[in-house]
């Protein structure tokens, strides 16, 4: 015979009643049927754990032993079951945010965890937005907080629901001592000379700002593919340049300008599964990421009239792609022709 949590309970009440008749009351047993469980428990641990006497009974050497594991085990077991009864409550009433870096999902986090400080938000964060968009196909994710360029369908369109928070118009991201840097806009072919910095992804941003450029004339040559602290640093020592959103925030040694005639917009996202346990809360967390991208573009380093409030609003889509970085992600490296 195994022992088992009951034992250490049937062993823990007799210390405590003193006697194998009050123990058995306790217990709703009757005597000699706690007495034959006691007897199979003292087989199964080699030992007696208690004498008896007229005067009840008295944990052995062995029983005391028993017993001051029994005192640490059975709570422990208790607050355990408490803990995931309360797990499983809360995580039914939580958020499991998934998306790539950037500001909106720090600010959605905020706002849901004021809204509701019972229940937990947890996130996770990637580069690509395929395994965002997976995460929350295998149940591993609520939300997916993604953006696309354009009107770019997104990863698993045909298993997620999508919906528009807003969109922004790409910015350009200058060292403040840029000579262009005091320009309003900036016209993309004014920057064809320029090397760029730009953090991973693996949507079809990349492809998208190759064909902007060529529509102005021109091919970008070298492309720093970067984390988000080494993006901003290279621009902020006059390496590159980079892309960005509307919303990224203000930071010392650089200024963020508008493109000229708008050739690259960013929609941000938010997905769910259809008939994931969150999907009826979808409502209430979009009213708070659209919330929390305002206020992003109200401490964002541009805040111009140049903002998603200029670039009309698309209905609600049901297909998109995912890159939720403060940085525009994904550029690819397209090198000039030879003698170009």
């Amino acid at each position: 015979m195994n022992l088992e949590l009951r034992h250490l309970k049937t062993i823990r009440a007799i210390a405590d009643a003193g006697s194998l008749t009050r123990a058995a009351t306790a217990l709703g047993l009757a005597q000699p049927a706690l007495s034959a469980q006691l007897k199979r428990i003292e087989r199964a641990l080699g030992g007696m754990l208690f004498e008896r006497g007229r005067d009840g009974v008295r944990a052995t050497a062995l029983g005391d032993l028993i017993l001051d594991r029994a005192r640490v085990v059975l709570p422990a077991v208790s607050e355990l079951q408490e803990e995931a009864v309360r797990f499983a409550r809360e995580g039914a009433l939580g958020h499991r945010l998934g998306g790539t870096h950037g500001p909106l999902l720090g600010g959605l986090v905020d706002r849901l965890a004021r809204s509701g400080p019972g229940a937990p938000v947890t996130t996770y964060t990637s580069w690509s937005e395929r395994e965002i968009a997976g995460g929350v196909v295998a149940g591993r994710l609520d939300f997916a907080l993604v953006g696309v360029c354009g009107d770019s369908s997104p990863p698993e369109a045909g298993r997620l629901a999508w919906t528009e928070v807003a969109r922004d118009p790409v910015y350009v991201m200058l060292a403040e001592g840029h000579p262009l840097a005091s320009r309003s806009e900036i016209a993309l072919a004014e920057l064809s000379g320029e090397a760029w910095t730009d953090v991973p992804g693996d949507g079809c941003f990349g492809d998208c700002f190759a064909a902007a450029c060529v529509r102005a004339g021109f091919l970008p040559g070298c492309v720093y593919e970067t984390d988000t602290t080494s993006c901003v640093h290279l621009v902020q020592v006059g390496r590159a340049v980079g892309l960005c959103r509307a919303t990224f925030p203000a930071t010392p040694g650089l200024v963020t300008r508008p493109l000229a005639g708008t050739p690259l917009i960013w929609r941000h996202l938010l997905g769910w599964h259809p008939e994931g346990r969150a999907a009826s809360r979808a409502p209430d967390v979009l009213a708070h990421a659209r919330t929390a991208h305002a206020e992003a573009l109200a401490r964002s380093a541009a805040r111009t009239p140049a903002t998603s409030a200029a670039i009309p609003a698309a209905t609600p889509a049901a297909a998109s792609n995912a890159a939720s970085a403060a940085l525009a992600p994904g550029l690819r490296p397209v090198r000039p022709p030879a003698g170009s």
